[in-house]
């Protein structure tokens, strides 16, 4: 695999000349808003196939995978152009294999909620080891606010996925309520009330683990929140299944801020079967423009939970968005979330260059709008995702897990699934 950063002439036709692969290769790893319009520092990803077979007619793509000696999971991520398994037509040229060898192994995981594009999510699965539709809330008494999950769920188990019921204190309005942790973490009758309803939940819907995510956490209810997690562990342990928990992004055991200090990376580290790392929002909707999830502000959140919590456990967060801000900024104002396709859509039509800041790792760009108005945009590319993977697996992470699945990214799965193995997840 090559990481081709577009030069000032370069087409896709050239490109596919110059590293000899064919132009549906590079439209089918990129996805590209408007192919005829290459962007001067956009990211490409260039792939080289090794093996290759001809789908036969009445040749299903199960049988297909299993004449090539590889998985169906596998198949489907060496050829997103099958779009999940929606679009065999006997006589294509399937990829079985690609020269570049894999680096190690890594699981993936990802949040999506209900309202998920079908397609999006059946190409996407074929990627992960877990996803978690997002989220069920909780009320006062303790009763769960139920979620219209079960075509996510049905579809995960169809592919290998392992879904994971996420547990948040999330309210209505989108905030996370520290009070609500408080009630639940303190309150006897409503935690059994709890317990018991997530139980039933998970055996009436078919979930195999549990994703438990309380943020701004009050520091009096640390220790009260590792032995909630201690407790959901030792009952979902005997019916096997495991239980995660989303860690705010600490580099420090006493670091400020009330989203950190409800947080104590070993207890919840010993608690839990597995974490979650949130590694993103430096950049973020109220604050200024900066990379979304610089690599070495991750880095040293990674290198702290490496002190705390052993490194199989530990799932790195990833964000798939990036974000659009107006200049100059001002406290208050509101970055605009966009996707990283659109991003480059974006550059391309204010035809400005896209740069790469080598310290955050991240590429970045300024375009003037209609109005007049400059912009900075932030976001995610295959050169970014590269270093992230790279960063995971180096420190031996059991995996990652993406924020969110909910926008089409193709270039971060064709860098993922030339990289590394994905375990299933069932």
């Amino acid at each position: 695999m090559v990481i081709h950063v577009v030069q000032p002439g370069d087409t896709l036709y050239t490109l596919a000349q110059q590293y000899r692969v064919p132009m549906a290769r590079l439209l089918a790893d990129n996805r590209l808003p408007d192919p005829s319009r290459l962007v001067v520092g956009q990211a490409l990803v260039i792939q080289f196939p090794k093996e290759t077979l001809t789908l036969r007619p009445g040749e299903s793509l199960a049988q297909a995978a299993r004449r090539g000696g590889i998985s169906l999971r596998q198949l489907l991520r060496n050829n997103p152009q099958l779009e999940g398994g929606a679009n065999p037509i006997p006589g294509q040229t399937l990829v079985l294999s690609f020269q570049q060898e894999k680096e190690g192994t890594l699981a993936v995981g990802g949040y999506a909620y209900p309202e998920i594009d079908a397609a999006l999510l059946r190409e996407t699965l074929p990627f992960l080891t877990t996803l978690a539709p997002f989220t069920y809330g909780i009320t006062p008494q303790g009763g769960l606010i139920l979620l219209d999950d079960q075509a996510l769920i049905d579809a995960a188990k169809s592919m290998g996925v392992r879904p994971l019921l996420h547990l948040s204190t999330l309210t209505q309005e989108g905030t996370f309520s520290n009070e609500l942790a408080h009630t639940v973490l303190t309150d006897g009758a409503v935690q059994n009330r709890l317990l018991a309803q997530l139980l039933g939940t998970i055996r009436q819907k078919g979930y195999r683990g549990l994703d438990v995510d309380f943020e701004f956490v009050y520091p009096e209810d640390a220790q009260a929140y590792a032995a909630f997690l201690a407790r959901l562990r030792a009952v979902l342990s005997r019916r096997g299944l495991p239980v995660f928990v989303a860690l705010a992004p600490k580099t420090s055991s006493t670091q400020r801020g009330e989203l950190y200090e409800g947080h104590d990376y070993r207890l919840l580290g010993e608690a839990a079967d597995f974490v979650f790392l949130m590694t993103y929002e430096w950049g973020y909707t109220y604050g200024p423009p900066m990379a979304v999830a610089p690599l070495r502000n991750v880095e040293l959140v990674v290198e702290y939970a490496l002190t705390e919590i052993p490194a199989e456990k530990i799932w790195m967060g990833i964000p798939n968005y990036g974000y659009d801000w107006t200049l100059p900024f001002r406290q208050g104002s509101r970055a605009r979330s966009i996707s990283n396709q659109e991003a480059v859509t974006l550059a391309a039509r204010y035809n400005t260059s896209i740069r790469f800041d080598q310290a955050a790792q991240s590429p970045w760009f300024r375009y003037v709008d209609e109005q007049g108005r400059e912009h900075e945009v932030w976001f995610e590319d295959a050169r970014s995702i590269r270093a992230k993977l790279e960063l995971a697996h180096s420190n031996g992470l059991y995996g990652v897990g993406y924020w969110n699945l909910m926008r089409p990214f193709p270039q971060n799965w064709a860098v993922l699934n030339s990289l590394y193995e994905i375990p299933r997840g069932d």
